[in-house]
């Protein structure tokens, strides 16, 4: 069956940062981003810290079939696109996997984490609505003084619009000469909500990697005496056929190599659903907003990346509520302050379904079940903020949140060590958090540039996966609190009528982080650094038809611990570059609008070279990628796109890894056209 796609026009913006009211007034159009972070996002008109945001146009133009595609055109951003929709995120980090892709970036839809925080997933994007948003919010750097564990190195927040925004149906249409197929039906009718439907279908471009992806989300709203009242409902399912990694000293050049599969067999099935209802209104002297949330998750994949075949299968099933109240008090300061709570339960097993060994009489990978155990845990957290003017000119911004996390674990096969797994005894276990945020504002003259310093602290409880599923080596109960402090100075705001900037610089240590290195082996008590410089503008070459639009990332990571392992190329040591972490990420799109109805842009998006293991004796020698956009509305209600991805063919890795002994690639995608159509009936 064949599902056609939604892409939307021509250009892809990529510069938005948030400014004050002043500044959205100049060269981009900002209001609009600013409003849906002030309802969702509830992070005030100028916060202190790095904060960009994509709004709908934009989202619509950049027609991203998979949210690496738009989310990379941001400072910072360095999301690695595996195989269909599978990825991994980095936010001023190097690319994270197991437990500390799982916990290290927070995802929310509306304000609402997607995932109660023990039960992340390292593929995370998989299950907001992206294609439909109408803004996508990114903090870069801690936020878990306001939102809590894993919005350790920043968030991720896909923010819907409300009904009556239009009122007809919205529909977006593509067909991709990759085979692949993708629709969008937008249905709004304010009286009675708003409802988003998504369907991609694709052969899939290396053998062997079908996929079929559905997403919904209904959104309704009325009000209940004084209430207003928004139900919220989200569901996504994914069916796809998966490709492994390809083996071998650059062999993502090679055509043929790079559109085979070595991993016929590799799959990924999984479905979340996500309900939350917000309830606003006065209360008493002030604003109170309660949001009951309840969420169902399930997974079934093939480990494809490990030697030895198996199959895990997850979930977890949560119910909460998130608490906010704004106190209507006149004078100086502004106050907030909120409870959170969160009961969740999960579950997890891993079957190796055949023997294995890398040498005759290699018993460390044994057959059969490797984990199968049941976890609950529950939450809670009270938090508080506290904007105080200084002067006319100097904000700052109080920030205060402490966190407890309780774990109740139970396995359901026998305790013990077989060959290099471990399985715990039944335990439970607690964690504090106590995260603080303290930033200052100075707006001097007119409000055109806003500049500012940020303190923020990033923790988080451990993993499900990082406390249980353990490797013969470790002492249960032996992984901590990851803790991440965080220093920031930057300037956002326009020059003149034609420029729209932001640029950041920022330091970062992280402590007791925990991961597994390339051997598959955890390390418990890891540290790293962090520093960078991030810029972002978009300056009108001839205003109102020709801009530039851009962002720049320079980074220096390092470890700053010493790890001596047998494995040469696996050696960690103090000072050394953290592999998959570029130092350079760029993004250009020169974007060209003669007329209302014509829009064409040119990009071209740039990563530096990296390391790929950690003793920084491998690397990946970076790309350069073009694509190019155009659309032309032929009638005020329909409009015709074409996007061209890859220009010059070029022969690149989305990802390059090493691991076992061998450099291996996910490459990235040829030359590919995709042609489409917008169409809206009021």
């Amino acid at each position: 069956m064949r599902y056609i796609a939604v892409l939307a026009l021509g250009a892809i913006g990529s510069f938005c940062a948030q400014a004050d009211e002043d500044v959205a007034g100049a060269a981009l159009p900002m209001a609009n981003r600013l409003d849906a972070v002030t309802v969702y996002g509830d992070r005030g008109e100028n916060a202190p810290g790095s904060i960009s945001i994509l709004d709908a146009e934009t989202i619509a133009e950049n027609a991203a079939d998979h949210p690496a595609e738009i989310l990379n055109t941001l400072p910072g951003v360095n999301i690695h696109i595996n195989s269909g929709q599978e990825h991994l995120i980095a936010i001023r980090s190097p690319v994270l996997t197991s437990g500390a892709a799982q916990g290290s970036f927070l995802i929310l839809e509306n304000g609402v984490p997607t995932r109660a925080s023990a039960f992340g997933n390292v593929n995370s994007l998989l299950e907001p609505h992206h294609e439909v948003a109408e803004a996508i919010e990114v903090v870069r750097g801690p936020g878990s003084a306001k939102y809590g564990s894993n919005a350790v190195h920043g968030l991720i927040n896909t923010i819907h619009a409300e009904p009556g925004a239009f009122r007809g149906l919205d529909l977006r249409a593509s067909y991709s000469t990759l085979n692949r197929y993708r629709a969008d039906l937008i249905a709004d009718n304010g009286a009675w909500g708003r409802a988003s439907l998504s369907l991609q279908d694709e052969i899939g471009w290396r053998d062997d990697t079908g996929l079929q992806q559905q997403k919904l989300t209904l959104i309704s709203t009325f009000d209940l005496g004084p209430w207003e009242i928004e139900p919220f409902l989200s569901i996504s399912n994914l069916n796809q056929e998966t490709a492994g990694f390809i083996e071998g000293d650059d062999v993502y050049e090679d055509e043929d190599i790079a559109r085979s599969n070595p991993n016929p067999e590799a799959f990924r099935d999984a479905f979340s659903a996500r309900a939350h209802v917000r309830v606003s209104g006065e209360f008493g002297n002030g604003q109170l907003t309660v949001i009951p949330f309840a969420r169902t998750q399930e997974m079934e994949f093939n480990l494809h990346f490990l030697p030895y075949p198996g199959i895990e299968e997850n979930g977890h099933d949560s119910v909460g509520a998130l608490v906010r109240y704004d106190p209507n008090e006149e004078g100086p300061v502004d106050i907030r302050f909120g409870l959170d709570v969160d009961f969740a339960s999960g579950e997890l097993s891993e079957l190796q379904t055949g023997p294995f060994g890398f040498f005759p009489g290699d018993a460390r990978f044994p057959e059969g079940l490797h984990y199968d155990y049941e976890v609950d845990t529950r939450s809670a957290a009270l938090w508080g903020e506290a904007d105080w003017a200084l002067s006319d000119t100097v904000t700052a911004l109080i920030g205060l949140r402490a966190e407890t996390h309780h774990y109740d674990y139970t396995t359901n096969i026998p305790a013990g060590v077989f060959g290099r797994f471990q399985v715990a005894p039944d335990r439970t276990d607690a964690f504090d958090l106590f995260t603080p945020k303290l930033g200052l504002i100075w707006q001097p003259g007119d409000g055109d540039i806003a500049y500012y310093a940020n303190y923020a602290r990033g923790q988080r409880a451990p993993q499900a996966s990082d406390l249980y599923r353990l490797q013969s080596l470790q002492v249960p109960g032996e992984v901590e609190e990851e803790t991440l402090d965080s220093l920031e100075i930057g300037a956002r705001g326009s020059v003149g009528d034609r420029l729209v900037f932001d640029v950041a610089a920022y330091w970062m240590e992280k402590k007791n982080f925990f991961f597994r290195d390339s051997d598959r082996l955890n390390v418990p008590d890891g540290s790293t650094r962090h520093q960078g410089i991030e810029a972002a503008f978009d300056y009108a070459l001839v205003e109102g038809v020709l801009n530039l639009i851009g962002q720049v990332s320079w980074s220096d990571q390092i470890y700053t611990f010493d790890r001596i392992v047998g494995s040469a190329a696996n050696t960690i040591r103090d000072g050394d570059q953290i592999d998959t972490a570029p130092e350079w990420l760029g993004d250009l799109a020169l974007v060209w609008t003669p007329t209302e109805a014509l829009r064409a842009s040119l990009e071209a998006e740039y990563v530096g070279e990296y390391f790929t293991n950690p003793a920084n004796t491998v690397e990946y020698p970076g790309h350069t990628v073009l694509n190019a956009r155009a659309s032309y509305a032929i009638t005020e209600t329909l409009e015709g796109f074409v996007i061209v991805r890859n220009l010059t063919d070029e022969r690149y890795a989305d990802r390059a890894d090493f691991a076992f002994g061998d450099e291996r690639y996910f490459p990235g995608e040829p030359l590919n056209a995709t042609f489409g159509i917008r169409a809206r009936f009021e």
